[in-house]
């Protein structure tokens, strides 16, 4: 369910929402015009369940959006630690005595460059994984001159502070992949969607019981609501969409590496 739902454009995703929720208000319309005359008391009840269904909708929009803008706050503080950890291992690498220092530091700014590579693209695409693949390449590689650096002088302090650091860097690679995966799962948004529908439906039918229902004005708050849940599902969205993190801690770390 998580791969095709994800694999839809934001913008698509946001003109099926729309026409979905257009088509719920033409749908309570058409079900309440089946009725000659209304049943006893039918509109009064129908409009009582408008107001509760426009409740919960909002309760379900906030708890939604609440979650997907925590996992975007998770996924800005994880880019900022990595700039972070990278940039104190390249600091640390340059006290590493030769020859490996010469190795170690071109290999953490190409390790820095494959974390800002393909940012529009999908996390379970064939250039990401082939992405990380090359970045724990470079964890390995990183790994072995340290682990050569340690063995051939062991005394020397800036060896152990460079591994220090390297497993930092380990370990904010395997949080980036976490920050990534972690989405709010398809089933709320379809959910949300749902009770979208109904909310508007119920809104819809209850209107034109009242002789109160005008079409433009129903579509353009079926709109709105398609617009905010779009606007949800792109900000749970880390790689593609119009709310992408910003790299730019990681770019200008890149700006500075020799």
């Amino acid at each position: 369910m998580e791969d095709w739902f994800n694999a839809i454009p934001d913008l698509g995703l946001g003109i099926m929402a729309v026409l979905l929720l257009i088509g719920a208000a033409e749908g309570g319309v058409i079900i309440a015009s089946w009725h000659k005359r209304p049943p006893e008391g039918a509109d009064r009840f129908l409009s009582t369940l408008a107001a509760p269904s426009m409740g919960l909708l909002a309760l379900m929009i906030g708890f939604t959006f609440l979650m997907a803008l925590t996992r975007y706050e998770a996924r800005v503080a994880e880019v900022v630690e990595a700039a972070n950890t990278i940039g104190k291992a390249a600091l640390r690498a340059g006290m590493l005595p030769e020859p490996y220092r010469s190795v170690v530091t071109p290999l953490l700014k190409e390790y820095a460059t494959l974390r800002v590579a393909h940012r529009g693209a999908q996390i379970a695409s064939s250039a990401m994984m082939a992405t990380n693949r090359r970045a724990l390449d470079i964890q390995e590689k990183l790994w072995d001159e340290a682990t050569a650096a340690a063995v051939s002088n062991p005394q020397v302090v800036p060896t152990g502070l460079f591994i220090d650091a390297l497993n930092d860097v380990i370990d904010t690679y395997e949080k980036r992949l976490a920050a990534g995966r972690n989405k709010v799962p398809t089933p709320i948004f379809l959910m949300l969607e749902a009770i979208a529908m109904v909310a508007i439906g119920f809104s819809a039918y209850g209107a034109h019981w009242g002789s109160a229902y005008t079409r433009w004005p129903m579509w353009v708050m079926a709109a709105l609501i398609g617009v905010v849940i779009t606007l949800i599902i792109d900000v749970d969205r880390p790689q593609t969409g119009f709310m992408t993190v910003s790299q730019q801690p990681l770019l200008d770390l890149i700006e500075r590496m020799k």
